[in-house]
């Protein structure tokens, strides 16, 4: 069964907003590309023993890999599918310099030979079978194919992008603050970490946070204001919420099981780069009903202090989230499983939970880990340092240098009862139109002439504030739909299923008014009155020989006998001892 709504009072954000989206929860995944994870959706393979995908009729196409691309790719091998047998691979090579040199310039043929490290895995992709539960959201919800890292590079700068839009203003340091010790490192002294922080004090590299007490080595800090300082001076509760942040020494597993990973990685925490967000000591909030307030945590948070939050009714309005180091998705020490399942018992939980009326969930990456994507980013600000650029062209932003973006293409989804159902977007985004969206929907002004806001996009064409989509509950080790609210039933040799799941699982928005539910599949209109159970289909009444049965309060449909008359054909897929229930138009094989 899906969780169930949580018995609990909602705190009302302490400030109106633009939009009637009151808490957003931002969860920041790390290294996929876009063809890594969409490449070829909506089309999966399926293949037997493997959780199945169909797509939705209508489902809107996205900018992937297809024809050439697939059978003669430019980089001199194929891109080939991965199936979840494969879900554990190495890290491909995602730093600032070679990620410029992979693009060669637009003709995107230098992805093996550079970021990936001469491994022709490089260009190989995930499908639905695999990373089913982001397909599905996709096909509940909104999806944008046009969306980049802010500027090439790894994890740090992409994490601090996030928040800023600003890697300019570093200053390098021997060790962490909490040491006592820590020493300022001039560009150009020995041993000046030029892999991560430029010259001209621009961070392009991953290094851990100065204030940080889990920080090891050589640290950076930042100047300038991020994204929290703005919601503070408005009254805006927010935090970030880190898996491990509360003990950084915990470790895990992922999948295969031999790779033991320290779950708090300090360098993913960009809040922590700066004094004013930081918690260096990693103190816990003072109670559950300060979680989003400034208190000793200063906004910053171990992951488990979201789920109580949320528990509690005591959501921020802004709420970023970063999993467990295993569960993160990062190639190497995590995998598209361990990720799925994390993403769909927390989006489950959110989904449950009485502020999903006035939530958007954004997913999206800090970086492509390298993976191939066959799309050259807009180079709205060039750098053209010799030291560490290839690309050139000139910047436009204040202190522009060594902030060659847009970077790489990642996947980015918005979940909600507002996110336009089905949807792929194609509007030029990047990961401060997350900040643009916060700023213009909690009225907080811009972060100034070198933040990458003032360039970003707009994310309001994923969303129509007409729409009330339902919830949509996955399976976590599937990925696959389960109910929303009755357990499917065999009787008499057919199958029922809920009315919610039913239409769920055929990708349609259930409409309810006046007692009667309708929804429309491959252009038939349904229409059940939920008072007689009668059916009509097309207007026309309709004899079923199994009629629908009321168990607990709820319809249950006899699909087999529904099926036929609005063209769909039933496909089940068992894993352990569930059973998932799957819906095609009827031409499909």
């Amino acid at each position: 069964m899906a969780p169930q709504a949580l018995a609990s009072d909602t705190v009302a954000p302490s400030a109106n907003t633009a939009t009637p989206i009151h808490h957003l929860v931002v969860i920041f995944d790390e290294n996929v590309s876009f063809d890594h994870y969409f490449g070829t959706y909506p089309n999966a393979a399926n293949p037997s023993g493997e959780p199945p995908f169909y797509a939705a009729p209508d489902t809107p196409s996205v900018n992937g890999l297809s024809g050439s691309l697939l059978t003669n790719n430019p980089n001199g091998a194929n891109p080939q599918r991965l199936d979840r047998s494969k879900a554990v691979t190495p890290d491909m090579n995602h730093n600032y310099t070679p990620e410029q040199q992979a693009v060669d310039g637009g003709r995107m043929d230098n992805f093996i030979n550079t970021v990936g490290r001469g491994n022709p895995i490089d260009l190989d992709y995930y499908d639905g079978n695999t990373v089913t539960a982001l397909w599905y959201y996709a096909q509940h919800f909104a999806l944008n194919d046009n969306a980049y890292c802010t500027q090439y590079g790894p994890s740090t700068p992409g994490a601090i992008n996030l928040i800023s839009g600003d890697t300019a203003g570093a200053t390098v340091y021997s060790s962490n603050q909490t040491t006592g010790t820590a020493q300022v490192l001039q560009p150009g002294s020995k041993n000046f970490p030029t892999n991560a922080v430029t010259q001209n004090g621009v961070d392009i590299g991953d290094i851990d946070p100065y204030y940080d007490s889990a920080s090891k080595g050589m640290t950076m800090a930042m100047s300038g204001k991020n994204i929290g300082d703005l919601l503070n001076a408005k009254g805006v509760t927010w935090g970030w919420f880190q898996g491990g942040f509360a003990n950084p020494n915990a470790k895990d597993n992922n999948i295969a099981g031999t790779d033991e990973t320290t779950d708090y990685s300090a360098h993913h925490e960009p809040f922590q780069y700066y004094a004013s967000t930081a918690n260096p000591n990693h103190l816990p909030p003072s109670s559950v009903s300060m979680i989003g307030r400034t208190d000793q945590a200063n906004h910053q948070y171990d992951i488990t202090d979201f789920f109580v939050a949320l528990q509690n009714g005591n959501m921020p309005a802004v709420s970023f989230l970063k999993a467990p180091e295993y569960e993160d998705g990062h190639a190497g020490y995590s995998d598209p499983l361990d990720e799925q399942r994390w993403l769909v018992q927390t989006i489950n939980q959110i989904e449950a939970s009485p502020d999903w009326s006035s939530t958007a969930i954004i997913i999206t990456y800090d970086d492509s880990d390298g993976w191939y994507d066959h799309v050259m980013p807009p180079l709205v600000n060039g750098s053209n340092d010799p030291a560490v650029d290839v690309l050139g062209g000139k910047p436009v932003l204040q202190n522009g240098t060594d902030r060659a973006g847009y970077g790489p293409r990642v996947p980015f989804l918005v979940i909600s009862p507002y996110a336009k159902h089905n949807f792929v977007d194609n509007t030029l985004i990047d990961l401060t139109s997350v900040v643009k969206f916060i700023e213009q929907n909690w009225g907080l002004g811009s972060l100034g002439p070198a933040s990458y806001d003032t360039l970003a996009g707009s994310l309001m064409n994923m969303f129509d504030w007409h729409l009330n989509n339902p919830p949509v509950f996955l399976d976590p080790t599937t990925g696959e739909p389960v109910t929303p609210d009755a357990q499917p039933q065999i009787v008499h040799g057919l199958t029922y299923l809920s009315l919610n799941h039913y239409a769920q699982n055929l990708d349609v928005i259930l409409r309810e008014a006046k007692g009667v539910a309708r929804f429309s599949y491959q252009g038939h209109d349904v229409a059940i009155d939920e008072r007689s159970g009668k059916v009509t289909v097309d207007g026309e009444p309709v004899h079923l020989k199994a009629p629908l049965i009321r168990s607990n309060g709820v319809w249950m449909v006899p699909v087999d006998e529904i099926d036929p008359l609005i063209g769909a054909q039933m496909h089940t897929y068992t894993a352990g001892n569930l059973t998932f229930y799957l819906f095609s138009p009827e031409d499909t094989d």
